[in-house]
C-alpha cells in the first residue's frame, strides 16, 4: 500500500525537546511550571499584547469556562455557529443550557449576521435573551467581525469567539482569538501548531484570566487546608504539553506559510473550473491560516464529487466532509435552528483536502494525479 497522505498531521520543528527535557531535569511533571508561564507569554507576545492567555488542557476546556465565567446557567440560550465542529456546541449541553444553532453566510461560512438577529429576537420573546454568542472561525477563516460586534453590543451579549482552527489568522491586521470578549485555541494533534492535546482561553482582563487559573486548578481557595467556596475544574495544561507548546511556537509563522501554500496550489490546481469553489478569503481585510483548504462542488458535479473521494481513498490519501452542520446532528435534534439551507448544502457537497504543513512535493504531486484524473 502506498504511504498514507494525512490530512493534517502534527508537524514538529526540532526546538520541542528543550522545554521537555528542562521540565524533566527540573522534574516539573505537573499542571504548572515554567513552560506553562512561558508559553502563555509566547502567546501573548504572539497576540501583541491585546489579551491574556490562560494554557488549558484542551479548546473545549476553554469554552466550557468561558461559558461559567459569563455565567451561563441551566436553561439560559446561547447561540452557537451551527457549521462547526461538536466541541463548539458540546459545553453548552455540558452546562445544561440550550443551544440556537445559527446558519452560515456565503462570504466566509460563519455566522449569518440577519440569522444571529433573529436567534436573539426569539430568546427576547421567550423571555430569556441569550446569555453568549459562540462565533467561530470556520476552518481558520475569520467571521464577520463588525457585523457580529454591532449586535454585541446593541444587545448587550457577550460574544466567544471560537478561534480553535484559526490561530495565526487576522482581520484587519488584528489575530483572531482577540475579538471576542473571551476567546478560544486549540493545540489537538491535527491543529496548525500543538501540544498533543491542549488549548488556551485569551482574555481582555487579567483579573478574568486569574479567575480562568482559579476554576481551572479545582477552585482551591486561598487557605492552609483545601478549602472549596466554588466548583473547579481539573483543565490546566501540563508543563510537559507545555514545553512541546514553547517549541511550536518557535516555528508558527513558517507552518501558516506553509497551509497557506498548500492553499495556493490547490487554487492553482482549480483554476479554470467553475464547478468548484475553493474556501477563500472574501477580500483583503481578512487573512486565513488556511489551516483546512476546503472545497464544495456545484450541485450538479456531485458525481465528479463521488469520485474524487473514491480516488483520494485508492490511494491512500485522506480527506475528510465538512463538518456537519450541528443542527443536523442526531444529538441536538430538538434545538431551534435560524438560517438558510447554506450549511446544509456546504456538508452534502464540500470536502476537506490533505493541508498539512509537512506535506511533501510528492505528496501534491499525488493529490495533483488524482484530480487531474477526476476531471479530466
Amino acid at each position: 500500500m502506498k504511504k498514507k497522505v494525512w490530512l493534517s498531521s502534527p508537524h514538529m520543528g526540532g526546538g520541542e525537546m528543550k522545554y521537555i527535557e528542562q521540565a524533566f531535569e527540573e522534574n516539573w511533571i505537573a499542571p504548572l511550571g515554567p513552560n506553562v508561564n512561558g508559553l502563555e507569554k509566547d502567546l501573548e507576545k504572539y497576540f501583541d499584547g491585546e489579551v491574556h492567555v490562560a494554557a488549558l488542557s484542551s479548546g473545549t476546556a476553554a469554552l466550557h469556562l468561558s461559558l461559567i465565567m459569563l455565567g451561563v446557567e441551566p436553561g439560559d440560550y446561547v447561540i452557537c455557529q451551527s457549521l462547526t465542529f461538536s466541541a463548539s456546541a458540546n459545553p453548552i449541553a455540558y452546562i445544561g443550557a440550550q443551544p440556537l444553532f445559527v446558519g452560515s453566510e456565503a462570504k466566509t461560512w460563519n455566522l449569518c449576521p440577519k440569522a444571529v438577529e433573529a436567534a436573539i429576537e426569539f430568546g427576547i420573546s421567550k423571555g430569556k435573551k441569550p446569555k453568549a454568542i459562540i462565533a467561530v472561525d470556520l476552518y481558520g477563516m475569520p467571521y464577520q467581525v463588525e457585523a457580529i460586534a454591532e449586535l454585541s453590543q446593541r444587545y448587550g451579549i457577550p460574544v466567544i469567539e471560537d478561534s480553535a482552527e484559526a490561530l495565526g489568522s487576522t482581520y484587519k491586521g488584528h489575530k483572531c482569538g482577540t475579538f471576542g470578549d473571551l476567546g478560544v485555541i486549540s493545540f489537538n494533534g491535527n491543529k496548525i501548531i500543538t501540544t498533543s492535546g491542549g488549548g488556551a482561553l485569551t482574555l481582555k482582563h487579567v483579573d478574568f484570566k486569574k479567575k480562568a487559573v482559579f476554576l481551572s486548578t479545582q477552585a482551591k481557595d486561598d487557605a492552609p487546608h483545601y478549602e472549596h467556596t466554588t466548583i473547579g475544574y481539573n483543565y490546566r495544561m501540563s508543563n510537559v504539553c507545555a514545553g512541546v507548546g514553547r517549541g511550536q511556537m518557535e516555528v508558527i509563522d513558517e507552518r501558516v506559510a506553509q497551509r497557506r501554500a498548500n492553499h495556493r496550489f490547490y487554487a492553482d490546481l482549480f483554476a479554470g473550473r467553475p464547478e468548484v469553489r475553493l474556501h477563500a478569503e472574501p477580500s483583503e481585510d481578512y487573512f486565513s491560516n488556511h489551516w483546512l483548504s476546503v472545497i464544495n462542488i456545484a450541485d450538479a458535479n456531485r458525481t465528479e464529487l463521488k469520485q474524487m473521494i473514491r480516488s483520494f481513498k485508492q490511494e491512500n490519501i485522506e480527506t475528510r466532509p465538512i463538518w456537519k452542520p450541528m443542527h443536523l446532528q442526531p444529538v441536538f435534534k430538538d434545538a431551534p435552528y435560524f438560517g438558510d439551507d447554506l450549511a446544509e448544502n456546504l456538508f452534502d457537497t464540500g470536502v476537506c483536502l490533505p493541508s498539512g504543513s509537512n506535506l511533501t512535493d510528492n505528496d501534491r504531486d499525488r493529490i495533483a494525479e488524482v484530480l487531474t484524473q477526476v476531471f479530466a
